[in-house]
């Protein structure tokens, strides 16, 4: 299916997925800096960054939403809902973990370092999925010479 939410046949939901995976994975590597050296600047930046990825998480969610309502029920529409439902967990899990970062002098604690833990292994799981969609179903993916392929894209 070709993505009804792009830019010039771009797709914008890969185009701005990488700001919150980039943020969250940078705010864990904060945190296992910050474990290292004990530096308090590093916990303040796995904050920020966190609540950076989640602004970012919903900006991403939309257009990406847009475009699986728009599949019809098939295997790629399935695994898409997978995709949707394991991204929601890992936002839902950035929010608990930015709040209770929150509450915290310092912005660190072994209980949100485990969140972002399981967060990353999540969005790695959603991350395949994500692949799974494009590269082996052909999701948003124009093909070859612009030409659609009968029973494989949509308008």
């Amino acid at each position: 299916m070709i993505s009804k939410v792009s830019i010039a046949k771009h797709p914008i939901h890969p185009m701005l997925v990488p700001l919150p995976i980039g943020l969250w994975i940078f705010s864990l590597v904060c945190d296992i800096i910050f474990l290292t050296n004990r530096e308090p600047v590093w916990s303040t930046i796995a904050f920020y960054s966190m609540a950076g990825g989640i602004i970012g998480a919903l900006l991403a969610a939309l257009p990406g939403l847009l475009d699986l309502l728009a599949i019809p029920p098939s295997p790629p529409k399935r695994i898409g809902l997978w995709h949707l439902g394991i991204n929601l967990g890992v936002v839902a899990l950035y929010l608990v973990n930015f709040l209770w970062r929150r509450q915290l002098a310092d912005h660190w604690s072994t209980g949100p370092f485990a969140l972002s833990i399981l967060a990353v292994l999540l969005l790695c799981v959603s991350g395949w999925l994500g692949g799974e969609m494009v590269y082996v179903h052909g999701v948003a993916v124009v093909p070859a010479g612009g030409k659609e392929l009968k029973g494989k894209l949509l308008d």
